[in-house]
């Protein structure tokens, strides 16, 4: 026989539910937040401005196997472990949470659309994005996980010119040999 205090039979509260949703709603904000953050810091910081970022930036576009931004992780962790050791669980954490789990979600994305062929559609049409971005509109086309920001801010080539650019980006084989993964763990290039 359980215990009445057993978690199997403990039942959340109303209140409990409330304070869960909300939190994967906080959650799902910050991943949606990245996908902003990421427009600018690639479109405005990388491209459009001289910014610490640009030169950090044009490394990748001059060798694309430099794709991994983990020197930026350091900060990341840093900031979110500090906020969930000083405020807990707060909204704020959460939020930077969404955030920091965005950022993973595009370095894995940014990976594979550089080192590997697409599994699913979606796959296809991100990477074609990127590739036209990379070696046809360096000046468009910034969002890497969405295209969302390019569309608002108007970086989006018209339809019949992304066309163009996804089927000459499809064309293109994933990249061989290593990222620079490898040196950014040994503390060399922090490229992305």
């Amino acid at each position: 026989m359980q215990s009445e205090g057993c978690i199997a039979n403990a039942a959340l509260s109303t209140y409990d539910r409330i304070v869960m949703l909300a939190n994967a709603l906080i959650f799902a904000a910050g991943v949606f937040g990245w996908t902003l953050l990421e427009y600018v810091i690639h479109g405005v910081l990388g491209h459009a401005y001289r910014t610490f970022v640009r030169g950090l930036h044009e490394v990748h576009h001059r060798d694309p196997r430099a794709v991994f931004a983990l020197g930026a992780w350091v900060p990341v962790v840093v900031v979110i472990g500090g906020g969930w050791a000083i405020f807990g669980a707060a909204p704020a954490v959460i939020f930077l949470g969404g955030v920091a789990a965005g950022f993973a979600g595009y370095e894995l994305i940014h990976y594979r659309i550089h080192f590997s062929r697409p599994v699913c559609a979606l796959e296809e049409r991100l990477r074609a994005r990127h590739l036209a971005h990379h070696f046809s509109e360096p000046d468009a086309i910034f969002g890497v996980t969405t295209r969302l920001w390019d569309v608002v801010f108007g970086t989006e080539p018209e339809a019949g010119r992304m066309r163009e650019l996804a089927m000459a980006g499809n064309g293109l084989a994933p990249l061989a040999g290593r990222s620079n993964l490898g040196r950014v763990l040994r503390g060399g290039a922090v490229a992305g």
